[in-house]
C-alpha cells in the first residue's frame, strides 16, 4: 500500500472504523486522524473545548463543524505533505466534506478512497452496548465479543481501570444513529459522484473486515 494514500472511513457509529484505521496505520504506516481521539484528549485534559465537547457528545449530538474543521486543519498542517492518512470520524456532513475538499485543495492534496463500512443497526447496538476501554493504554474490549483474558485486567498493560463512554447506551445510540442517517448518509452519493466510494461488509471478525478492505484497495 502506498505510504501517501489518503482514505476516509465511513459508516455508522460503532461500525468498526477506528479499529480498522488502527490496523492499517500499523501495517502500512498511514497516519490515523481520529476526531474522536482528538475530542477525548480535550475532554481528558479538561480544556475549554473539552468541557464543551463532553456535553455535546453525552447528548448524542454532533460537534459543530467549525470546531471539528479547525482541529482537522491544524492536524494536516502538522504532517508532512507526503504522509498518507486515514480520516476516522470526519467528515460527517456534506458541509464538512466540502470544507475538507477545500482544505486538501489548499494544500495540493486529494482523497483516494472513501471506504464505507456497512453494518446493520442490531449488530451495532450489541457491539456498542458492551464496549469498554482501558483507561491507561486505551486498549478496547467488549463484554461479549472481546472480553479481557483475565477478568478485570487489561491484556496489554495489566491495568485494572476501565472506562465506558457516556454515550455508549441505547438511548444515546438511537440519537446517534438518527444523526448518522440524517446527516452522514448523504455523503455516500457525494463520494460516489467523485468516483472514490467503496462499500465493504463490516460484519464479521476484525481480520475478515480488514481483508475485505485490503482487497478493495488492491492489496
Amino acid at each position: 500500500m502506498k505510504a501517501d494514500l489518503r482514505i476516509i472511513f465511513m459508516g455508522p457509529p460503532g461500525g468498526g472504523k477506528g479499529t480498522q484505521a488502527k490496523i492499517l496505520q500499523e501495517k502500512y504506516g498511514l497516519e490515523q486522524i481520529s476526531t474522536g481521539d482528538m475530542f477525548r484528549a480535550a475532554i481528558k485534559n479538561e480544556t475549554p473545548l473539552g468541557v464543551k465537547v463532553k456535553a455535546i457528545l453525552a447528548s448524542g449530538a454532533l460537534v459543530p463543524d467549525d470546531v471539528t474543521c479547525a482541529l482537522i486543519a491544524e492536524k494536516l498542517d502538522s504532517m508532512p505533505k507526503d504522509k498518507g492518512f486515514i480520516l476516522d470520524g470526519f467528515p460527517r456532513t456534506i458541509p464538512q466534506a466540502k470544507a475538507l475538499d477545500d482544505m486538501l485543495s489548499e494544500r495540493s492534496l486529494h482523497l483516494d478512497y472513501a471506504i464505507n463500512l456497512e453494518v446493520p443497526d442490531d449488530y451495532i447496538i450489541e457491539r456498542i452496548a458492551g464496549r469498554y476501554t482501558c483507561s491507561k493504554c486505551s486498549a478496547m474490549y467488549n463484554d461479549s465479543s472481546k472480553p479481557t483474558k483475565v477478568a478485570g485486567v487489561c491484556d496489554e498493560c495489566g491495568s485494572t481501570e476501565f472506562v465506558r463512554r457516556p454515550d455508549d447506551n441505547a438511548e444515546v445510540l438511537k440519537s446517534r444513529l438518527e444523526n448518522y442517517r440524517d446527516l452522514t448518509a448523504p455523503l455516500l452519493p457525494y463520494y460516489e459522484e467523485k468516483g472514490i466510494l467503496k462499500s465493504v461488509d463490516g460484519v464479521g471478525t476484525v481480520g475478515e473486515v480488514t481483508n475485505r478492505i485490503e482487497k478493495v484497495l488492491g492489496y
